[in-house]
């Protein structure tokens, strides 16, 4: 089935655009707005608001009509976190019964990374959205190191808390900042001979879990995550991997 964006009316091909440029805001930089989407490839483009952002910029939202077209049959997603995970009481009880001791879990916003909202989210007793943090699980033990931490502190303490899985958090992604400070984390853990030893997550607004497993993670939470996404992942490869008998 081939699917084209929707506007108006079915098909029409309807795109609508924003970004900046870096040129004051005028009937010159609108006009050069237009033709860059042109350049893009849209049949037709046209500016239909523009605001300064400050000097020498301005932001542009530009609504384009294409004909490109896909086929949706043949379409392929990230295979991330499961809609059909364990909820918090399962997986408590999940622990209890097929690993019987609770699991350790050290988490961190490593690197320069100071945004600790998505750590928080999944770490955090209170949660977000009605849905617990890892804190709260009675049969989870955490350890939240905060932001800000170097990738070798955060190592560190995983070591001396026998940890189970590691948990890295990114929020900051500009030139790439986020995937140099994760390649240094695995390139640690590897020097240290120690890679395989814990479980690891990176979450973030832009990780998804085909960059995590190309960085050699174990997995990559994005945006919709909750705890218990990255719970039910976490406990269920525990004993896939019978972590209890390689660890304990």
């Amino acid at each position: 089935m081939f699917i084209k964006p929707y506007g108006d009316t079915l098909n029409d091909g309807a795109v609508q655009l924003s970004f900046t440029l870096p040129v004051g805001d005028s009937e010159k930089a609108k006009e050069a707005a237009r033709l860059f989407c042109l350049k893009l490839g849209f049949k037709s483009a046209e500016v239909v608001h523009s605001e300064s952002l400050a000097q020498g910029f301005t932001m542009f939202v530009v609504y384009g009509y294409t004909n490109l077209k896909i086929d949706f049959d043949k379409v392929e997603i990230d295979a991330g976190f499961n809609d059909d995970c364990m909820n918090f009481n399962e997986i408590n009880a999940f622990i209890k019964k097929k690993i019987g001791r609770k699991i350790v879990i050290a988490g961190a916003c490593t690197g320069s990374d100071a945004h600790t909202v998505c750590l928080d989210a999944i770490m955090n007793m209170k949660g977000v959205n009605h849905h617990f943090g890892l804190e709260r699980y009675p049969m989870i033990q955490t350890y939240n190191l905060g932001s800000q931490v170097p990738n070798d502190e955060l190592i560190d303490c995983a070591v001396k808390v026998k940890a189970d899985a590691i948990l890295v958090s990114q929020v900051v992604t500009q030139k790439d900042i986020h995937i140099k400070n994760m390649k240094n984390f695995i390139k640690l853990l590897k020097s240290r001979g120690i890679r395989n030893d814990f479980i690891l997550v990176v979450g973030g607004p832009k990780i998804t879990n085909r960059l995590a497993l190309k960085l050699d993670f174990d997995a990559g939470f994005g945006r919709g995550t909750y705890a218990e996404h990255v719970a039910d992942f976490i406990v269920k490869m525990f004993v896939d991997l019978n972590f209890a008998k390689h660890k304990r």
